[in-house]
């Protein structure tokens, strides 16, 4: 037998270990897959090991997780047949002529790419590649060039198809329909929020977003035939909406038509070869392994600490504050923040929600309510300084004159939206519960 080691000590040493390895620059999937391998050798015995394929069976065969390839690959086409900066272009010299119209344009443009891209760390360097030098040009703040840029592609975390959404169904054993559903009015909920905070920002003070010069502003019906050039793409994204809310698809089968439609796109922009789709199939494999990796390892992390009564242990602790239903779910919430600081997404969702939601359920919340909270929250992750992706994703792209601080700086008045989000979404739980009871009753 292996030792006996008192759950609040082992707490400690658990979470303890992995948060320094994570500092050493160890990978997640392998840090929690190793300790978990570490801790089953010194907790139980050679049957104890047992609940590795026991964890990793069910991940493996789980139906619904075959969706996250499918969206990356329908993204990566997207993305390698130019329709990015094509939308960009069209949307830029709509806004143009506005106070503020540039950064405008980049949200409204990362809202649509959102709705087309899953994954997050496309969306902000895409974005820095395009809209940056862009903005840039025209004299724009640098600060609210980036923020908006870093806020923007935030959104794919939550607007549907978000892969973080298809993990959290999975793991939380919900519907991958009612969450995508769900998180909808939230994220264009933020993406107006940054709009208009972009929008009032420029006209108090012009010099932060002047508009484009008039002799480079285009007439009303020339912006009506460049956004025949947005067609193709908008089409595609309704025909996977459409389905999938309609019911007359499931969740994957939705990624197949947006796979196929991303291919009749790709020939319609001239750029269906074996080189893009070669590209395509590379990055989706990479994007799509190390997603799987993370989620093997962290199952078996956190199977063995609930098989150890870390379950009871937290559920004791958070009732033992006193704080009551609602005094739980904000400590929850400022756990995942300040989470957010330190840790990747994926990780955060293996580590905590396995743990959280059979709470939320007993504290009498709507599981639903709370994934769209926790896809809310993981957006604050990414603009939340020292480690936040967005950030490092943009210094990737940014010019050398900016440094880091300006970019952590610039990411601050996103993140206060970001929050005011949250506590309108905490406040009034509709905006997030509307949709789902329109649609599926």
């Amino acid at each position: 037998m292996g030792l006996e080691i008192e759950i609040g000590t082992l707490t400690f040493i658990m979470f303890g270990s992995l948060l320094v390895l994570l500092m050493a620059g160890l990978p997640l999937a392998f840090v929690t897959g190793g300790l978990a391998c570490v801790f089953l050798f010194i907790l139980g015995d050679a049957q104890t090991l047992n609940i590795v394929p026991s964890r990793i069976f069910p991940l493996m065969t789980d139906y619904q997780l075959s969706a996250i390839p499918l969206f990356i690959f329908m993204a990566s086409m997207l993305e390698r047949a130019g329709i990015i900066k094509d939308m960009f272009d069209v949307i830029y010299k709509i806004l143009g002529g506005l106070k503020g119209g540039l950064a405008s344009a980049t949200i409204i443009a990362s809202t649509i790419l959102a709705a087309m891209v899953g994954v997050i760390g496309a969306a902000v360097v895409t974005m820095g590649i395009i809209a940056l030098p862009a903005m840039l040009k025209r004299n724009y703040e640098p600060k609210i060039a980036m923020g908006a840029i870093m806020a923007g592609g935030t959104l794919g975390i939550l607007i549907p198809p978000s892969i973080l959404a298809i993990i959290y169904a999975v793991v939380a054993e919900q519907s991958v329909g009612e969450l995508f559903i769900g998180a909808v009015f939230p994220g264009l909920l933020l993406s107006g929020m940054y709009i208009v905070y972009v929008t009032i920002r420029s006209y108090l003070n012009p010099d932060l977003g002047p508009p484009i010069p008039v002799e480079e502003r285009i007439s009303f019906i020339e912006k009506l035939i460049l956004l025949r050039k947005m067609a193709a793409p908008i089409i595609l994204i309704l025909v996977v909406f459409t389905t999938l809310f309609s019911g007359a698809a499931t969740p994957v089968e939705a990624a197949g038509i947006g796979t196929f439609g991303a291919f009749i796109v790709a020939a319609l922009h001239g750029q269906l070869d074996w080189v893009t789709v070669r590209e395509a199939c590379i990055g989706t494999l990479k994007a799509s392994a190390m997603v799987i990796w993370i989620m093997f390892g962290a199952t078996i992390f956190v199977g063995l600490y609930v098989l150890e009564g870390g379950q009871a242990f937290v559920t004791e602790a958070l009732n033992a504050t006193g704080l009551g239903p609602w005094g739980i779910l904000i400590l929850m919430q400022v756990i995942l923040i300040i989470l957010g600081m330190f840790l990747d997404w994926v990780g955060i969702l293996l580590l905590c929600v396995p743990i959280f939601v059979p709470i939320i359920k007993d504290l009498g919340f709507d599981p639903l309510w709370f994934g769209v909270l926790y896809l809310v929250n993981m957006q604050m992750s990414f603009l939340s300084p020292p480690f936040g992706y967005a950030l490092f994703y943009l210094r990737g792209v940014a010019p050398s004159s900016i440094s880091m601080g300006q970019i952590f700086m610039s990411a601050i008045p996103f993140l206060i939206i970001q929050l005011i989000g949250l506590i309108l979404c905490m406040v009034f739980p509709e905006i997030i519960l509307w949709l789902p009871r329109l649609v599926y009753g």
